[in-house]
């Protein structure tokens, strides 16, 4: 049996794994302002993670022969060039980074100009609007996925860990970047089910918080004996629920990634003939409410458990069930 690690020392870092490899990197940020300051406040007005978004928007932007400040003509030509190869969403978001760059240097943004919004419209109107709808990860498409790490004999800390992430993140309906947010002071073990914190989501982005419950399940499926298995194997008693884990089975002190819970979503999908591309982070979330349309859970009972606000949203998941109800007439 090899011997692990539960996570670093104090005073070194684990490698980390290739698909886990930005944890560290992605967490690197400016020095902060004084807390309790303006240019404090200011600078918590948004998320890391948008923060993130525009920057790379923007970088990828003067890559290709943009400049802050730019000219309206700048940013059309720039729309036009990516507009064959890039879905029109991505575009749309490229606009409110750059926008929101020159709004910090207290600049008029050219992405209000006629150019740029007529450019933008015919995008729309030639290559359409329409997203690409990953694959949900049902129940059954779940349980084999679990089947499949079953089978990592050679990396069981990583197969521990794996199986945790899926399960919860099933359980709980959890998007990738709550998934990734969770501590162990998050999580409270009761007898027939355990309560988690969120304390921020996307709706959520001021702290109010809510709790998520994952309820018991039978045998190897359950998401509460896989976590408890995976706090025992990585030797985790506080901080971050889910961490990276190297080749080695050495755990870090570092989180996992959002982009991680993809990239192990991605590779458990290829481990059982699965087309990778058709599934993503947001599998397990859409997994979760597809699976409940299909046992006919009430919306109200769905909506407590992935906190969305009204159905107007689950509507996308469950109308899709509800079409393949309907009766031919012939």
């Amino acid at each position: 049996m090899t011997t692990k690690k539960p996570h670093a020392s104090a005073g070194t870092k684990s490698p980390a794994s290739s698909e886990e490899s930005t944890a560290s990197t992605a967490a690197k940020t400016a020095e902060k302002p004084p807390t309790g300051s303006v240019a404090g406040y200011v600078a918590s007005a948004s998320s890391k993670a948008t923060k993130r978004a525009y920057a790379s928007d923007v970088r990828h932007f003067i890559q290709h022969g943009g400049a802050i400040p730019a000219t309206p003509a700048m940013v059309a030509e720039y729309l036009a060039k990516l507009a064959p190869a890039m879905k029109v969403a991505t575009l749309e978001r490229r606009c409110v980074s750059i926008a929101q760059a020159h709004r910090d240097q207290g600049l008029k943004s050219p992405t209000r100009a006629d150019v740029v919004v007529a450019t933008m419209k015919g995008i729309r109107r030639q290559h359409g609007t329409r997203q690409r709808a990953v694959k949900p990860i049902t129940r059954d498409v779940l349980l084999e996925m679990l089947a499949v790490l079953d089978q990592q004999k050679s990396h069981p800390t990583k197969a521990a860990r794996d199986r945790a992430l899926l399960l919860v993140g099933f359980a709980g309906a959890f998007r990738r970047a709550e998934l990734v947010a969770l501590r162990v002071e998050d999580v409270t073990f009761h007898e027939t089910h355990a309560e988690v914190l969120l304390r921020y989501s996307k709706t959520d982005q001021f702290g109010k918080g809510r709790s998520v419950f994952l309820p018991q399940a039978s045998g190897e499926r359950c998401p509460i004996q896989s976590l408890k298995a995976w706090l025992a194997v990585a030797g985790i008693e506080t901080g971050w629920l889910f961490r990276s884990v190297t080749k080695g089975g050495v755990v870090s002190d570092d989180p996992l990634t959002a982009q991680s819970v993809a990239l192990i979503v991605k590779r458990a999908a290829k481990a059982m003939g699965r087309e990778p591309e058709e599934f993503s982070g947001h599998s397990l979330r859409a997994g979760y409410v597809t699976t409940a349309a299909m046992a006919s859970l009430p919306t109200w009972l769905i909506r407590e458990q992935t906190g969305h606000r009204s159905d107007a949203v689950l509507a996308r998941y469950i109308r899709p069930v509800e079409k393949r109800k309907i009766p031919s007439l012939l």
